[in-house]
């Protein structure tokens, strides 16, 4: 096979690759390509490869089929939970040895992605809707990763050295940000709070914000956690009451260099951000 059309099929198998480990619709997997690719004289070893298991590791994800299920959102993976995870991948040092709060899970897919690629000590999943934590312990499981109890018994294992150990503590917690209290924030004892495609309407944003006023009281050895929010741009407006809010909170925020590689399909056409908060 020429140097081009090795280079051309990498690229169709790759594009097969993500599509597949997504669950992506068949109709939008490139099978025009592959139909042109299979008539000349390397199709045969192309297919072999695409029916092969796909290379590199993987997430299990068990999801909703529909966008809005159980009266919530958050049953399907959204455009920037990808993006986030992507990012994170890209810079595994700042999730490194530290325990992280994500803050509005979903599905899981960011936490899971950060779990198996950037050795966080700790992991606390959270969300507040029952069919969303059920779904989030089930996919926590899937993966091969054991769930703590509840908070506390994360919190009483300091000492768990994620140098020498296979996976992080996990844990999947309920968080109303509109209930949660300072005291319960804390026992997180999170370094870095993230969160993927929270801003979705007006109701949100004031509680995301007010979520995260009470975190930046959360101090850990004499530090407050860093923060990073990812979302998807749908409505301007939306994300400039984030931000307007975001100042009258007093949270400083500073939007992050846009990252390279690119792994999961998410639409083309999407546009996105991750902002930095300075808690």
């Amino acid at each position: 096979m020429a140097p081009e059309e090795s280079a051309e099929a990498a690229l169709l198998l790759r594009s097969f690759e993500r599509r597949f480990l997504a669950a992506r619709a068949l109709s939008s997997f490139p099978w025009q390509s592959l139909e042109e690719k299979l008539r000349d004289s390397s199709g045969s070893e192309l297919l072999l490869d695409i029916l092969q298991k796909p290379s590199g590791d993987s997430i299990t994800l068990c999801e909703s089929t529909a966008i809005i299920s159980h009266g919530t959102t958050g049953l399907v993976t959204w455009n920037a939970a990808l993006y986030l995870a992507e990012w994170a991948m890209e810079n595994p040092a700042g999730f490194a040895h530290r325990t992280v709060l994500e803050l509005g899970s979903g599905a899981g897919l960011t936490g899971l992605a950060i779990c198996k690629m950037c050795r966080p000590r700790a992991y606390v999943f959270s969300d507040c809707h029952s069919h969303v934590l059920e779904q989030l312990q089930g996919n926590v499981l899937l993966n091969g990763l054991s769930l703590e109890p509840n908070a506390v018994a994360l919190a009483q294992h300091p000492e768990h050295d994620t140098a020498n150990a296979e996976s992080p503590r996990v844990t999947v917690a309920r968080v109303d940000w509109d209930v949660v209290t300072v005291p319960q924030l804390a026992a997180f004892q999170p370094d870095i709070v993230i969160a993927a495609d929270v801003l979705y309407c007006p109701e949100t944003v004031l509680s995301l914000v007010g979520v995260l006023q009470k975190l930046s009281a959360c101090q850990k050895d004499q530090r407050v956690p860093d923060a990073y929010v990812a979302f998807t741009i749908r409505n301007p407006e939306t994300c400039q009451l984030f931000t307007t809010e975001l100042g009258r909170a007093g949270i400083p925020w500073e939007e992050v260099p846009r990252h390279d590689q690119k792994l999961f399909p998410y639409e083309e056409h999407s546009e996105m951000a991750i902002l930095k908060l300075m808690l």
